[in-house]
């Protein structure tokens, strides 16, 4: 079974309440009201045993730079399929060149990376691949 990871941009970003919707697939949201200890341990845990697809979203509410180290950690562990969405609106022309080589050393190790303002996209691809869901 399948099990999507959704990582990257929290801070208040609402792409979660929009992807969540759309998806043919099992997912594991690590955001919560009160993040605790003991929410962190169910997090490792899921990464680690449960989730084999690794999604990061990543937007401009991001306030650190936690999410693209472990985007870059789960695109070189062998048995996750690691995606990295990379939403461009809000980031300068700068920062943007940055993470297309972020995106791009997500892709040489075995990952799917792109920028697209289209959430509907990484449904699409999420649920063409890995939907248990017979059509």
């Amino acid at each position: 079974m399948n099990k999507v990871f959704l990582g990257g941009t929290c801070n208040e970003s609402t792409w979660r309440s929009k992807l969540i919707p759309v998806l043919d697939v099992e997912y594991f949201n690590p955001v919560v009201e009160d993040w605790t200890p003991e929410c962190q341990q169910i997090e490792e845990y899921e990464k680690a045993n449960v989730c084999n697809i690794h999604l990061y979203v990543i937007t401009n509410r991001m306030k650190g730079v936690f999410s693209i180290a472990e985007a870059i950690e789960s695109a070189m562990t062998r048995d996750k399929q690691t995606i990295l969405h990379i939403v461009p609106e809000g980031f300068s022309s700068a920062q943007l060149s940055s993470l297309q080589a972020v995106a791009n050393m997500v892709r040489k190790h075995g990952g799917i990376s792109y920028l697209s303002e289209d959430l509907h996209r990484t449904a699409r691809v999420i649920n063409n691949s890995y939907s248990s869901k017979v059509a």
